[in-house]
């Protein structure tokens, strides 16, 4: 099979999307050739059957030059694939369209996220599939084409730690990954640090937030959050470490004692899948978990009291090896990259 994915950066060391450098690395050993058009693109040590084409947004090129680009390669690469695998942008898959369609190759797009927008809608009437992680990932009324598949975790990369390797201090350690943002809403774990810290008076904990702001109105959030850590006299307590590569990540995890996870996409994030493959408990507030998690790992949004007590209890609990089973079981990258494959020779009917 030789397939053809379109995605929004090749870069291992980024801190948002460097997890799609495994999925390449995993669909390479399983096909016999790929080649990526990318936005975007940065450093990268994938196989020798795949070929990398960036549509030059690092170069500064224009939206109309990046737009020509994309017939360009489509042209020249189309022909000989199988289909088009889409990563998380629609409008890759609507600006694809017309040369698909004259070259009769499938598209399949894969979504997470909450919004329903005119770009979802027009994708959805281009492609042939839409693969997600879970029923809440993708919120399209019409669910014809839609699959749900799991979600893709490098258990490889994200392992459990050795027990012999862990250093033993009195703090528990508490772990949040995610951009500085409002719908990522870091101000309800301070808001719970601050309960635990100056009204229970427990005071062995620290908390590591990673991520960065990127858009102005997220910079402004991550202002009044550093001012209500420094308010709330947590400055000893709380450490923004900003944006750390996607490969440093597993560490962090494994590190941790807790990852607590207050994002309101209502998809199945991955944080918390990497958090459990990596042998560490988590927290969330999330729905798409509801059906995947007991109800200790659950808080309600926004009620820094209610994550404060869960907090506690699971301060107290011990070691829960079943997280990363779940995790190996359900939503392992391997599994992903095999099903991704299956619904590309089920489209072209050669199953």
């Amino acid at each position: 099979m030789k397939l053809l994915i379109i995605t929004q950066r090749v870069d291992i060391e980024d801190d948002n999307l460097g997890f799609f450098h495994q999925w390449i690395e995993k669909l390479a050993l399983k096909v016999d050739k790929i080649c990526v058009i990318c936005l975007w693109e940065g450093k990268h040590n994938l196989p020798d059957n795949v070929s990398v084409y960036s549509l030059g947004k690092e170069k500064g090129f224009s939206r109309l030059r990046r737009l020509l680009r994309l017939q360009i390669l489509l042209l020249a690469n189309l022909p000989e694939s199988d289909g088009i695998f889409i990563h998380m942008c629609p409008i890759y898959a609507i600006a694809s369209f017309p040369l698909a369609k004259i070259f009769s190759k499938k598209m399949i797009l894969w979504f997470l996220h909450r919004s329903v927008n005119w770009k979802l809608i027009s994708a959805e009437r281009c492609v042939d599939r839409i693969l997600t992680a879970s029923e809440e990932s993708c919120r399209l009324k019409n669910r014809k084409k839609i699959k749900i598949v799991g979600h893709g975790i490098d258990t490889e990369l994200f392992k459990a730690r050795n027990p012999e390797s862990i250093i033993q201090n009195s703090k528990f350690k508490i772990l949040s990954v995610g951009r500085i943002s409002p719908i990522k809403d870091q101000q309800t774990l301070i808001e719970a640090i601050d309960i635990l810290v100056n009204q229970k008076n427990i005071k062995d904990i620290e908390v590591k937030i990673i991520g960065s702001p990127l858009e102005e109105s997220e910079t402004k959030y991550f202002e009044q959050l550093k001012k209500m850590k420094e308010n709330r006299g947590l400055n000893n307590y709380i450490e923004f470490l900003g944006s750390v590569s996607y490969a440093k990540l597993p560490a962090y995890y494994q590190e941790a004692d807790l990852s607590v996870n207050l994002s309101h996409t209502g998809s199945i994030d991955k944080v918390v899948l990497e958090a459990m493959a990596s042998g560490c408990s988590v927290l969330t507030c999330n729905e798409a978990f509801q059906n995947i998690l007991d109800l200790k790992y659950l808080f309600n949004k926004k009620d820094p009291l209610d994550l404060a007590e869960k907090i506690i209890n699971l301060r107290e609990a011990k070691e829960d090896k079943n997280l990363r089973d779940i995790v190996v079981k359900n939503y392992n990258l391997d599994a992903l990259t095999d099903k991704i494959i299956l619904e590309f020779n089920v489209l072209n009917k050669r199953i």
